[in-house]
């Protein structure tokens, strides 16, 4: 049993070696309000006087101190080096490797460190220091000085002073391998007692809390602390100790601490005879010793635990490190395979760590494809951005001076290529978007090459160069490949295009005459709803026209004259196959469109066929105001310059649609897969400065020092609580 606490100590100083305070080992935490006392006792403990002393706040820093018997015959500790091999007692700092014989000199150090550390003016600092005191007549034992728990600022102390320092004393206390050792003044009524709260607060059970009162000489004349040490005004679980100490007068005139010592226990025997045995400063050693002992005991199964993960832990987070690199050349075409071989998985979909928060690669890719770039093909209107008097001023331009009588073919060329044009803005953004993912995939290429990518960070930036230029050096040429796809269908309108010429069959239902007598009783019923002040010159001649055909024929030529100028371009079907739409148009089927008047010998028109109404392919599209109101014939030719113009523009659209992708996969997406680790390795491999590109960060090369040292520390402390274990002293 009582090699545990050395085991302790030893755990102590593997731990302290990296630095490390993530393991919690037993230690026993000295509380106490300011001035209460708690310098004064460990100092007793000791046997020594080196602590810092005087009025006021005194203790402004942790100081970790550990109690390590020490015999002769102790050749662990005892080195002719430091010249410690015949000396009594010594001490050592974490900081200096110096050994101090002179307990003065201690001070004077302890002072020096906690000034550097917080200041001159009664400034605290969490940073603990480390002292070990070797002695043949100490227990061992783990102490914790802290500074006393204070209320009101002083010096250069912040205005949260009291708040600081109970943040710092809890970070001690509550942990759970700690023993508390609740200091408290004798001449003070414990119910106020500081130390007791905070450590009821952290250990409400009590099973690791002592309580000790100092200053028992110290008591009103007629009070004795005899109900306090019993435990019958505030019950302690492990009990309440009562000690006496150096008063500050004792203190400036040197007085020996065996001297105290043997005044302390003549003091108990004469005011507390029957509780002397179980008081005073070498009882509370003994009792700390054992309860330590009994607290490590209880510890060592889980703080094994305890070590044994976070040694996984660290194992892990240095192979994530990787190891110091030996051969340049080969770790270098290593990871250029690993980088071109990650890119291409995250394009394909066959990585191993798929992204599950976002599209990524591959996927992402053909979110653009399918519906970024869809959605905004769809949302074109054919129409769009042409109205009315736009289509009937470019088929003016195509007549010139002479009146058409058939819509002229160079009008639908000129306006469908207008509106395809808009095609290729859409297509290029949609290039620009494929290589923005691209250039985005670098970050994207999994975890592994990520780690490989941040511990070299000069190899990293030239991967992302020469995947930058890569990129750079295809994106015009997927450009040029995407312009010519929408100068292609620029350059041939397809007139015979089998989707094209079934919907152009739909074409002379909009060129129906009006003469038809089932038209005119459709058209009656439009110009019944039309209000007749508001028709126009032509549909009023065309009105009184058919009113007076009616009427038996009078051989009046000038009739007949306005009524053919009325008509002119309706009704003229059998010259149908001198224009441009009768070579997209099927044959015209045969039918009596014609009676000979066996009295006049003049044809009358009698169409058996209704009209057929224009198929509407869109049919939200906006109405065109138009400045004035468009004859039958101008509508007419509209509707058809529209109508083409929806068909032909719906198979550009499709064919675009599906070629843009395709062009974009190969001169782009597929050219940088095949050729981005040869481009790699001839910009980086075949370079000159191939060995400066693995050069560590210094970030990487500190971390990966740290996580050996403390895995070495881990196992260190593994080794020695196994050897326990092993000879079963728990």
């Amino acid at each position: 049993m009582e090699a545990l606490i050395p085991v302790i100590n030893k755990l102590q100083d593997v731990f302290n070696t990296v630095g490390s305070d993530s393991i919690q080992l037993p230690q026993i935490v000295v509380l106490g309000s300011q001035s209460s006392g708690k310098s004064s006792v460990i100092e007793s403990v000791v046997g020594r006087s080196f602590l810092p002393r005087g009025t006021g706040i005194v203790t402004r820093r942790p100081l970790v101190l550990q109690l390590i018997y020490s015999p002769l015959d102790d050749r662990e500790n005892r080195s002719a080096e430091n010249g410690t091999s015949n000396a009594e007692e010594w001490g050592r700092f974490l900081h200096s490797k110096k050994c101090f014989t002179d307990f003065d000199d201690i001070r004077k150090e302890i002072e020096n460190e906690t000034e550097r550390a917080a200041g001159s003016n009664k400034g605290i600092c969490p940073e603990p220091i480390n002292l070990k005191i070797f002695s043949t007549h100490v227990v061992n034992l783990t102490l914790v000085d802290l500074p006393g728990i204070t209320k009101v600022p002083v010096g250069d102390q912040p205005e949260d002073i009291e708040a600081q320092i109970k943040d710092l004393v809890l970070k001690y206390i509550e942990n759970p391998n700690s023993i508390i050792l609740a200091v408290t003044a004798a001449n003070t009524d414990m119910a106020t007692s500081e130390a007791l709260k905070l450590a009821k607060d952290v250990d409400p059970d009590g099973r690791r809390t002592l309580a000790v009162v100092t200053k028992l000489d110290l008591m009103d004349a007629g009070t004795d602390a005899i109900d306090i040490l019993c435990g019958r005004v505030i019950p302690v679980k492990l009990g309440i100790i009562g000690v006496m100490n150096r008063s500050q007068q004792d203190i400036m005139d040197q007085k020996h601490i065996d001297d105290q010592m043997k005044d302390e226990a003549a003091f108990l025997q004469r005011k507390y005879p029957t509780l002397a045995t179980r008081n005073g400063t070498p009882y509370l050693a003994k009792t700390l010793n054992r309860l330590l002992m009994h607290h490590i005991r209880d510890c060592l199964p889980d703080l094994k635990t305890r070590v044994n993960i976070m040694a996984t832990q660290f194992q892990s987070l240095l192979n994530s490190y990787g190891e110091d690199v030996s051969d340049k050349s080969r770790t270098l075409l290593q990871i250029i395979t690993k980088f071109s071989s990650a890119y291409c998985c995250t394009i394909e979909g066959t990585a191993r760590n798929i992204e599950t928060t976002e599209l990524c690669g591959g996927a992402r890719m053909g979110y653009i494809f399918h519906e970024t770039f869809g959605r905004t093909l769809d949302s074109i209107h054919p129409l769009a951005g042409l109205s009315k008097m736009d289509i009937l001023t470019a088929i003016r331009n195509a007549t010139g001076p002479r009146p058409a009588l058939f819509v002229p073919e160079v009008s639908f060329e000129l306006l469908v290529k207008r509106q395809i044009r808009r095609l290729e803005e859409p297509s290029l953004r949609c290039v620009e978007l494929i290589h923005e993912e691209m250039q985005r995939i670098v970050q994207h290429c999994g975890n592994e090459v990520q780690q490989e990518m941040l511990r070299f960070p000069k190899l990293h930036e030239k991967i992302v160069d020469v995947v930058t230029q890569l990129l750079r050096r295809r994106l015009p040429h997927t450009n040029v490949m995407v312009e010519n796809i929408v100068a292609i269908e620029l350059a041939y309108i397809n007139t015979k295009h089998p989707d094209f010429h079934k919907d152009a069959a739909l074409v002379p239902s909009l060129l129906k005459t009006d003469s038809d007598p089932y038209s005119q009783i459709n058209l009656g019923q439009r110009r019944a709803n039309t209000p007749r002040n508001h028709m126009s010159p032509q549909i009023s001649a065309h009105s009184a026209a058919s009113q007076q055909s009616q009427q038996p024929p009078q051989p009046n030529n000038t009739q007949q004259q306005v009524h053919e100028q009325n008509h002119v371009g309706e009704n003229s079907t059998p010259s149908m196959a001198s224009t441009w739409l009768s070579n997209i148009l099927p044959p015209a089927p045969t039918r009596p469109d014609s009676i000979e008047n066996s009295t006049n010998n003049t044809p009358v028109h009698n169409n058996i066929m209704s009209p057929v109404k224009p198929v509407n392919l869109l049919p939200d599209v906006p109405a065109n105001h138009n400045p004035r109101r468009l004859t039958d014939k101008e509508q007419k030719d509209c509707d058809v310059i529209e109508h083409l113009i929806k068909s032909y523009f719906y198979i550009v659209r499709k064919s675009i649609q599906d070629s843009v992708p395709k062009a974009i996969m190969h001169f782009l997406v597929n050219y940088v897969k095949d050729n981005l680790q040869s481009e790699l390795v001839t910009h980086l491999y075949k370079s000159d400065k191939a060995e400066t590109l693995l050069n560590e960060s210094d970030h990487i090369a500190v971390r990966r020092k740290e996580a050996a040292d403390m895995l070495q520390a881990l196992t260190r402390a593994n080794h020695i609580i196994s050897e326990i274990r092993e000879t079963h002293m728990w």
